[in-house]
């Protein structure tokens, strides 16, 4: 039998230089959210990533009654209340009605009093190309700078691009991106979110992903992604199986190598995200627009792991209380 490797904050710990650099990206975040309603053209601040929201979703997480023992008692009830947003991945809202097909399927699920237990962010691409958190850092204050269209803000980019492109030549990595190319096309509702770095689970480390069950691939309506989901749900419910691989090795499951898939660990059933008809919320509810799906205000046996999960926690803080602060009229929840 396989014993499982426990969370260490070890996982987490950043260098000097790392927190110096994490000190000038929430800068620039700060800078980008304060200068999103120009960046987008709206009447509000965005988050500065996943800034379009295409649906808020209503609905429940009902966990799997066959679930070991070993992590049952983690969820000692049949179903949560849940709450999810669709978005895509981009920094700007675009009005235009083809986008890069880079989405992200985030939800929240909640207690009898409401109160949040877990946040999991996920996107429809499992991997991530940079294991640098120094690279990472730099590309992204580097990102949020040339959006701000400041004075030589271009070459810094391409120089943070070359930086990250060794790590994004990895067989895994270009085997999904050929799984990316062929089904950008498909119905977003039809594809699979992953959460691209580990989270707790207790004291064990794991990755969690949503598969869809029955929906269709080719959504024959037309209009926008927001358009095409609010009629997909005018007729349907939707259902997608929540799956967890756990850490047991470093070598096959590595925590801080975001490039590469985990290896040698099964997918284990951990329950269904249902989402009835007619589960569609408004995305354009002012309350709906400052829901925040930070991994890191969920309970603590729930929290992310790494070095790149612990900058988006100082990344989220920084995002969402200048949006707090810009939407001052809106009620934050």
């Amino acid at each position: 039998m396989l014993h499982y490797l426990k969370y260490n904050k070890n996982f987490d710990k950043l260098s000097f230089e790392e927190k110096k650099l994490l000190d000038e990206a929430k800068k620039s975040i700060e800078d980008f959210v304060e200068g999103s309603p120009e960046i987008s053209d709206v009447n509000f601040a965005t988050r500065n990533a996943h800034a379009k929201t295409h649906s808020v979703l209503q609905g429940v997480l009902k966990i799997n009654p066959e679930l070991s023992e070993c992590v049952k008692y983690i969820f000692d009830k049949d179903e949560y209340d849940i709450v999810a947003r669709i978005s895509n991945a981009n920094l700007k809202i675009s009005k235009k009605q083809k986008q890069f097909p880079a989405y992200g399927f985030a939800f929240k699920i909640k207690d009898d009093a409401g109160r949040t237990i877990a946040n999991y962010p996920l996107v429809n691409f499992p991997l991530f190309p940079v294991n640098c958190a120094i690279n990472f850092l730099q590309l992204f204050t580097n990102i949020n700078r040339f959006y701000l269209k400041k004075i030589r803000t271009f070459f810094p980019l391409l120089k943070s691009c070359y930086k990250i492109l060794p790590s994004a030549f990895t067989r895994d990595f270009l085997y999904e991106i050929m799984k990316f190319l062929k089904r950008k096309n498909n119905f977003i509702l039809s594809q699979e979110f992953y959460s691209v770095g580990a989270f707790r689970m207790d004291d064990r480390m794991v990755k969690i992903k949503i598969i869809p069950v029955n929906v269709p691939v080719k959504y024959p309506k037309k209009g926008t992604v927001r358009k095409k989901i609010r009629t997909y749900f005018k007729d349907s419910g939707y259902t997608a199986d929540v799956m967890m691989q756990v850490c047991y090795d470093l070598t096959n499951q590595p925590i801080n190598k975001l490039n590469v898939h985990w290896k040698n660990t099964q997918d284990i059933l951990l329950g269904q995200i249902v989402f009835e008809k007619n589960s569609v919320l408004s995305p354009n509810n002012c309350e709906h627009e400052l829901l925040s799906f930070n991994p890191f205000e969920s309970a603590e046996i729930f929290q992310p792991v790494g070095k790149i999960q612990k900058l988006r926690d100082e990344a989220y803080k920084a995002s969402l209380q200048t949006r707090k602060k810009i939407n001052k009229l809106l009620k934050y929840k």
